[in-house]
């Protein structure tokens, strides 16, 4: 414990004061002060009459540096000083009335941009559950068949495969804050004209389609990059499964909703709902959001210097494109590459595939089962703020980088693979159910491993690798859920294929924990 300093001090010598304080309207006294890791931490008292006042009234020691006063004349004013953050966003004040004390918190900025980043991921979501539920009365209004009803639905990916590389080197140059606000405006305009489209050609259709896939692209790039820049190493984690929780969500959120404005408002009122949800967002998070905390207006110096302090290193962007050859040189960067294939091929065979599976096995319609709509997306929507929490809480015990990344990943592919396995010996529709929701659950663990390894290994280069390993992994979910149909024709069942899927996690499980590392490579 620091000494007490004895009452009479310099601060409050005979000598008058050339500077008075223009926050006090009265004088103050100085009756200790004890010294802290920063300095001393003066402490004053009012008055002996009682007066309305504000404590903890401060400003930032950034840009705006002048004490704004003169508009608060009506009251007087008492300041507590504290060496250890005066700086604007970082205070608790209180203004006391009638002897009652309410605090007021100012939120950190990161806080602020990790919450639009999970709210646009859940618009990125939902805008796609809306074609997905609105397809079906587009389908009986147009007379489409269920083949051409396929490629509609897989219109989406053909600009999607394309956009996730050309997206990520964008995002290493230009950074994550205006990709993301360049996507949005391009998929919430191919959200809106989709109706329009639809009613003039199916060829217009198509068009449209491709065009919100290649715009949702760039989405996942810009997050993991511009979240890299905002959060320290020990709280990434938790920024990315915030994150990942508002994408899963997404799912719920559009199917409930859209059903209600297709009932309400015809086929036009989704698209016209997100797509004007999207240019608010855009709104906001123009006016609020940098790419940088250091370039931000708002935020306190000793948040940016908790940022700055929780980082190995400082990456900047790149005015070209990173060489190709380098990033596909080393075996780390195929650990993120397998990982992502292995990821998408699992996820996307138990989205499109279980509810065939449930009607073939245990004869169930899956697609009418409420639980089938919110369960299975809102578990995965706290699996992936569970996942994010351990993984921060197990850097800051100490674990290195390499040994979390592998313990996160091992999780998010040997549970889905364990629940696979077991799902072929299920003999009733809720005991698959049970093991559906936890492969899809468990699933989510990886994006505490190899989603954000990619920042780990290469900081300069991160979008436009994530961008190769996304357009991996999308490949692979179009072989996966076109395969699964000829497998399970071929052989008969779809036990041989959910052993395949496992067994394809446990290899590629075996591939990351021998290759995989934290440290930087690029």
């Amino acid at each position: 414990m620091a000494a007490v300093t004895p009452a009479k001090s310099v601060l409050h010598s005979s000598r008058p004061n050339p500077h008075p304080s223009r926050f006090s309207a009265s004088p103050s006294t100085l009756i200790n002060a004890r010294t802290t890791q920063l300095g001393l931490r003066p402490r004053f008292l009012h008055q002996a009459k009682p007066t309305k006042c504000v404590e903890g009234f401060a400003y930032g020691l950034g840009r705006n540096r002048g004490a704004r006063t003169e508009r608060l004349q009506r009251k007087p004013w008492v300041v507590t000083c504290t060496a250890e953050g005066i700086e604007r966003g970082m205070m608790i004040g209180r203004r006391e009335r009638g002897g009652e004390a309410k605090q007021l918190v100012r939120v950190p900025e990161r806080f602020k941009v990790v919450a639009l980043v999970a709210c646009v991921m859940c618009l990125c979501n939902a805008d796609r559950v809306v074609m997905s539920v609105a397809v079906v009365p587009l389908a009986a209004q147009k007379g489409w068949s269920s083949s051409f009803l396929g490629v509609v639905q897989s219109s989406f990916l053909w600009g999607y495969i394309f956009s996730s590389v050309i997206g990520g080197a964008l995002v290493d140059r230009y950074g994550g804050k205006r990709v993301m606000a360049w996507g949005v405006a391009m998929w919430s305009l191919a959200t809106l004209l989709t109706p329009w489209a639809a009613n003039h050609s199916t060829t217009s259709l198509l068009a449209v389609r491709a065009f919100f896939g290649l715009a949702e692209g760039v989405a996942l790039p810009s997050m993991s990059t511009l979240l890299s820049r905002w959060f320290p190493t020990h709280e990434r984690a938790s920024a990315v499964g915030i994150s990942m929780a508002g994408f899963h969500l997404g799912n719920v959120t559009g199917l409930l909703l859209t059903p209600v404005m297709l009932s309400s408002m015809g086929i036009s009122g989704p698209f016209i709902l997100f797509s004007s949800l999207g240019l608010l967002w855009l709104t906001i998070w123009t006016y609020t959001v940098t790419n940088d905390p250091r370039e931000s207006d708002f935020i306190s110096k000793s948040e940016l210097r908790l940022i700055q302090a929780g980082k190995s290193d400082s990456p900047v962007s790149n005015d070209k494109f990173p060489p190709l050859r380098l990033l596909l040189s080393k075996l780390p960067t195929w650990s993120i590459i397998f990982a992502n294939i292995t990821n998408n091929w699992g996820y996307f065979v138990l989205l499109s595939w279980m509810p065939v599976y449930f009607k073939t096995v245990f004869n169930v319609n899956l697609k009418q089962a409420a639980w089938f709509s919110a369960v299975p997306w809102g578990t995965m929507a706290i699996s992936s703020c569970i996942a994010g929490t351990t993984s921060d809480s197990l850097i800051k015990a100490g674990y290195s980088l390499t040994i979390v990344r592998k313990i996160m990943q091992s999780i998010g592919f040997i549970g889905p693979g364990v629940s696979l396995l077991c799902l072929n010996y299920a003999n009733t529709p809720t005991a698959a159910a049970v093991l559906l929701t936890a492969a899809l659950s468990l699933s989510s663990f990886s994006q505490a491993g190899f989603l954000l390894n990619i920042q780990d290994i290469a900081p300069e280069s991160a979008g436009f690798l994530h961008g190769i390993s996304n357009s991996a992994g999308t490949f692979a979910a179009i072989a996966s859920t076109i395969g699964t149909g000829y497998f399970v024709q071929w052989l008969g069942s779809f036990q041989a294929f959910l052993t395949v899927t496992a067994a394809l996690y446990f290899m590629t499980t075996i591939f990351w924990n021998l290759f995989a590392t934290g440290e930087r490579v690029f």
